[in-house]
């Protein structure tokens, strides 16, 4: 079931992308020295969640937020096969397959398109998340930027949370600064950071915690060590939210994150039908709608803030010859 609500979801995750960006067209978000992100498709994406009624197990809920900053680096200019999760299956593909499938005959083309679009990933060529090697463990990032000449330039881990507050706020946090920690010690000049999605609700029923936690975010992209940016986005909608959207993982999951357990080698549903047309059309003209709060969130956690830092981040770190397109954004449209 799960992997029957995962897939519906992609299938209009992709179809929100694609008409933002058609034909693969992205527009900047650079705007006079400022970084615009594309709120409209975040909402979209964030509706089609709550549209299908998703569990947070089935992980749809927290990958409309990487899907969405996925496309926000590819409007910032960034190769599109660069960013994982991509914008069609396989979601995690190094590159040097993807520029040598144009170069494949004809005949082999198929065969090759078709082995690697399975369900069932090829192990050790593409992937359904991408897992990277830290200090002491593995650790399922969400948002990714690697190839194999560079290793990883960009890293991004995601939490939302739409429930259970006060039980859980602070455990999310506490993990991800260990996540910090586990990355940058082998990573330390990739772009590392850290976005959060929280229930609006939290601001009424749990003011206080809601005060903790926006301090806590605030102060963990402070961190030489750490996090070099921490994003917060404040959800307002009036459906009900996911089940059980604690903003957490189940153990198995977690130890499956971190490459040591393999609990889902395959999809439980590989040779299910592609989500009809029609049932997109249907999804995007009933979309939930949901609110943005950015009058509650501190400048520091602005969500254009985060990604313009993460941005300016990776263009510092990687010669003028790198990331041709992502320079001529920022410096015809966020500065010199």
């Amino acid at each position: 079931m799960a992997d029957s609500v995962k897939r519906r979801a992609w299938a209009i995750f992709d179809r929100i992308v694609s008409d933002a960006a058609p034909n693969g067209e992205f527009t900047s978000p650079w705007r006079e020295g400022v970084y615009e992100p594309d709120w409209e498709v975040l909402q979209k994406l964030l509706g089609a969640a709550l549209y299908l009624k998703a569990k947070t197990t089935t992980q749809v809920p927290a990958l409309a937020l990487d899907v969405w900053t996925a496309y926000e680096l590819r409007r910032a200019g960034f190769a599109p096969d660069a960013v994982w999760p991509r914008a069609e299956h396989p979601r995690v593909m190094p590159r040097p397959i993807a520029a040598l499938i144009p170069q494949v005959y004809r005949d082999d083309k198929a065969g090759l398109l078709k082995k690697l679009a399975q369900q069932a990933p090829m192990t050790n060529v593409v992937a359904t998340d991408a897992r990277i090697l830290g200090k002491h463990y593995m650790k399922q990032v969400d948002v990714v930027m690697s190839s194999w000449e560079t290793g990883p330039e960009l890293l991004i881990s995601t939490k939302r949370m739409d429930s259970s507050f006060g039980k859980n706020a602070a455990n999310r946090v506490e993990e991800s600064y260990g996540d910090a920690k586990n990355l940058r010690s082998r990573h330390p000049l990739a772009a590392l950071g850290f976005l959060y999605a929280l229930r609006s609700t939290i601001l009424t029923t749990e003011p206080d915690k809601a005060l903790w936690l926006i301090d806590l975010l605030t102060k963990l992209g402070q961190e030489d060590d750490a996090y070099d940016a921490v994003g917060l986005i404040m959800l307002d909608y009036e459906v009900d939210g996911p089940e059980d959207s604690d903003g957490g993982l189940a153990d198995e999951d977690a130890l499956e994150g971190a490459g040591i357990a393999d609990l889902h080698t395959a999809d439980a549903e590989d040779d299910a039908p592609d989500v009809a047309l029609s049932e997109v059309d249907d999804a995007l003209r009933n979309l939930p709608v949901v609110h943005l709060r950015h009058d509650v969130v501190p400048d520091r956690l602005q969500a254009g803030r985060f990604l313009a830092e993460m941005v300016l981040h990776v263009l510092a770190a990687t010669p003028v010859n790198f990331h041709a397109d992502a320079r001529y954004r920022y410096l015809n449209g966020g500065g010199s």
